[in-house]
C-alpha cells in the first residue's frame, strides 16, 4: 500500500481519494473514524449542500433507499447509507432504534411504553418516534434504565 500527500492548487478544494481493490472492515472503520472526528455530516436540500453538526440531528431515517437527516426544523438528504452512519455516529450518542432509524440519545425528552413491547420516545422538538421491540433493551441500557 502506498500513501501519497499532495498540496492542492489554489483553485482546487481539499479532497481525499481512496483507491483500493477491496474495502476491508478495517479501512472502512478508519475512514468512518476520520469522518466522525469532524463531528459533521454532509446533507442536501434540493441543490444546496450543508455541513450539519452531529448535535443538530434528532434522528436519521432510511426510506425507499434514501437516507434523511432530521433536524429541529429541516430535513436533509444524505448520500451515506444508514449502516455507514450508524458506524460513524455510534461513539457520539446515536443508537439504532429500528431497521430504518437511528436516534440521537441526547434528543430524547421522555419515553413511554407502546403497543407490542415497543417504546414511544418523545424528542426535544415534540416529535415522537417508535423504538422497535428488538431495540428496546439496547435503548434502556444506553440510557441507564
Amino acid at each position: 500500500m502506498e500513501i501519497i500527500f499532495k498540496e492542492p492548487q489554489d483553485d482546487e478544494v481539499d479532497q481525499i481519494i481512496v483507491k483500493c481493490r477491496i474495502v476491508s472492515p478495517e479501512l472502512k472503520h478508519a475512514l468512518n473514524t476520520f469522518i466522525a472526528a469532524n463531528n459533521i455530516l454532509v446533507g442536501t436540500i434540493g441543490d444546496e449542500t450543508f455541513r450539519i453538526p452531529f448535535s443538530s440531528i434528532l434522528y436519521i431515517e432510511s426510506v425507499d433507499d434514501k437516507t434523511f437527516l432530521y433536524g429541529e426544523k429541516k430535513v436533509w438528504e444524505s448520500k451515506q447509507r444508514l449502516y455507514e452512519l450508524e458506524d460513524v455516529l455510534a461513539a457520539d450518542g446515536f443508537l439504532r432504534i429500528s431497521k430504518s432509524r437511528i436516534l440521537s440519545l441526547r434528543k430524547i425528552e421522555s419515553f413511554s411504553p407502546a403497543l407490542s413491547g415497543r417504546l414511544k420516545a418523545s424528542l426535544t422538538n415534540g416529535e415522537q418516534v417508535i423504538v422497535s421491540r428488538k431495540y428496546v433493551s439496547s435503548l434502556k441500557k444506553a440510557l441507564g434504565v
